[in-house]
């Protein structure tokens, strides 16, 4: 077999039937401006911490409608709380109150 020096990536398919939202659900009951957010970008563009990190607060979101919810903290932990995002959202959303109340939902589920 010849080697073309690449080869098939595991599969990233999401059985959506079996995602468990029960973190996500809670999250939009706290901030019902989640379901307003269209991904636009503004957020993760402006962010300080994502030109050193992998945080963006569009990912996280995405991360937790998918089920993702450890991947999803593991990204929250990386923001510095600056609240530029705040200030550049189109949609005004409160971002940094997003992050914490993901942070506080996480841990009341892990006592």
């Amino acid at each position: 077999m010849i080697d073309f020096g690449f080869s098939i990536s595991k599969s990233s398919h999401i059985q959506m039937d079996n995602v468990d939202l029960k973190l996500f659900n809670k999250l939009e009951a706290l901030n019902p401006d989640i379901s307003t957010c269209m991904a636009c970008g503004l957020c993760t563009a402006t962010c300080s911490a994502g030109n050193f990190t992998d945080a963006s607060f569009r990912k996280i979101i995405l991360m937790l409608q998918r089920g993702k919810d450890k991947e999803a903290l593991e990204k929250v932990k990386k923001c510095m709380m600056c609240g530029k995002c705040i200030l550049v959202c189109s949609r005004g959303i409160n971002t940094r109150n997003i992050l914490l109340s993901i942070t506080r939902i996480y841990n009341e589920e892990d006592k």
